[in-house]
């Protein structure tokens, strides 16, 4: 009799006899024996080595149900993602008036949260390697759910600073989120597809966006605030701090209950089917080309891709920020504006929908990243030279205004494409590698500053001359900086 292994995805992987060269045998709970292909004979606890479910395996040897499961778990948490992060769009009016800040201070929102990614994300690709993808996805969530509450005595009390410190919290939270998350998507499946299911990713991010100022609006805002903002600046003051207490406290009971959804979120990832990827046991092919590795530094395609992820945020999110202000030049009101960042979010979601039906079946992932950055430059040229008119959705605006909602088709699979390209062959370093893709949040909190320093000096249009050396540099990458091995 010869020994073999038979691995039975979702079930404890057994050892069993071979009996006549032919194995059959049942599977068998740990610490139970089985019964195996001879007949009439049960085999005893030493025929039986059991592997515990929550060992982890490669992502290759998963069903096609598991995988199902695992993606649906997966677009669950890009949705938690996007509906915290874009939720900061109508924090910042929000805070500017209950917390009588200035512009400057109310934009600490972006930076307070953003800025936890390049602080974290290293130390949580460290912390996965010891506790594993769930538990790490667990301790993310319940980091976030501290922040969250950290808003009820910031609210109580009105104070700015412990709402930035709920913010950067809840940033720190997602870092160790997106660190898992990110890389567990990208390797759940054939790398050829990786934007495909990263594209699936986007439109639960994108479709939270959307929802999450809505909805914070329907359950803080009433219909008589509009008349109280307007009485603000007439109020005596004892009047006017009691209508400020009342406005700010109002974030508690909704903050409460997100908090307590976060804690119950990260039980429910632990307990649940979500597999235990493998990313530490590298191919024999992989194994052989990182012999002589000893860090990420090592790795070219993975800073230049790092570098991509900072410069490619940076410009979405000044895309998404920017274009009301720069419609108010125009002399469209805010309550026209409004529908603006909707359209280049809904641009970024047509994006995802194009990817998913056309990678790879007619176009790669790389193809499509190159069309993209292309765009990019074509759709940024668009918004600093463009002239006349044009009349759409109702706003009779500049067609660089209209240039810059393409801006959204256009970062639309940037992130599906770097990705995958990035981790490439980074074997068992890919949870650090991957830790270093999510600092490049940070440019979410720096490239808009530079976009507002260029629009004080120059103008609102000038400022997008920040965004033409990013595209740029995104196209390099996309056609040859992510084949780069050595330095």
């Amino acid at each position: 009799m010869s020994t073999a292994t038979f691995p039975v995805s979702g079930f404890p992987l057994i050892e069993v006899k071979r009996a006549g060269g032919r194995a059959a045998y049942k599977k068998c709970k740990p610490g139970r024996a089985g019964v195996w292909g001879c007949p009439n004979r049960k085999a005893t606890q030493a025929d039986v080595t059991p592997r515990m479910r929550s060992a982890p395996i490669h992502a290759r040897d998963l069903t096609p149900g598991q995988t199902r499961v695992s993606i649906a778990i997966i677009a669950v948490l890009f949705f938690i993602f996007g509906f915290v992060s874009w939720v900061n769009a109508i924090l910042i009016p929000y805070f500017k008036i209950g917390c009588e800040l200035t512009y400057f201070e109310a934009y600490l929102v972006t930076f307070a949260f953003y800025i936890s990614y390049l602080l974290f994300s290293m130390p949580a690709a460290h912390m996965l390697k010891r506790t594993g993808f769930k538990r790490g996805m667990m301790i993310g969530f319940w980091v976030m759910a501290v922040g969250a509450f950290l808003f009820i005595p910031a609210a109580l009390t009105r104070t700015y600073g412990l709402f930035l410190g709920g913010l950067f919290t809840l940033g720190a939270g997602l870092a160790i989120l997106q660190t898992a998350a990110n890389p567990y998507i990208t390797i759940l499946g054939s790398k050829e597809t990786a934007a495909r299911r990263i594209c699936v990713m986007g439109i639960c991010n994108k479709g939270a966006g959307i929802l999450a100022p809505i909805v914070f609006a329907a359950v803080v805002f009433k219909v008589t605030d509009t008349d109280l903002f307007a009485s603000l600046a007439t109020m005596p003051t004892a009047e006017k701090a009691a209508a400020l207490d009342e406005l700010i406290r109002r974030v508690v009971v909704p903050y409460a209950w997100i908090g307590a959804a976060l804690l119950a979120l990260g039980f429910l990832v632990r307990l649940s089917p979500l597999p235990e990827i493998d990313t530490e046991h590298e191919t024999t092919e992989v194994a052989e080309a990182n012999a002589d590795k000893t860090g990420i530094l090592q790795f070219p395609h993975l800073i230049l891709g790092a570098l991509g992820i900072f410069l490619h945020v940076g410009t979405q999110t000044v895309a998404v920020d920017t274009i009301i202000g720069y419609a108010d030049t125009m002399g469209i009101p805010l309550a026209a504006a409004k529908i603006l960042p909707g359209c280049v979010l809904g641009g970024m979601i047509i994006g995802y929908l194009l990817g998913l039906t056309l990678i790879p079946r007619y176009v790669s992932q790389v193809t499509a990243l190159r069309l993209c950055t292309v765009l990019g430059v074509v759709a940024t040229l668009g918004v600093l030279f463009a002239p006349g008119k044009l009349m759409l959705f109702g706003l009779n605006a500049d067609i660089s205004l209209w240039c810059i909602t393409l801006l959204g088709l256009s970062n639309s699979l940037t992130w599906a494409g770097i990705w995958p390209l990035a981790l490439d062959g980074l074997g068992r370093f890919t949870k650090t590698g991957a830790s270093l893709m999510i600092m490049g949040l940070c440019g979410n909190a720096l490239i808009p500053l530079g976009y507002g320093w260029l629009a004080d000096h120059y103008s609102a249009r000038g400022g997008y001359w920040i965004l033409l050396p990013c595209y740029l540099y995104l196209t390099y990458y996309a056609i040859s900086g992510h084949k780069k091995r050595e330095w």
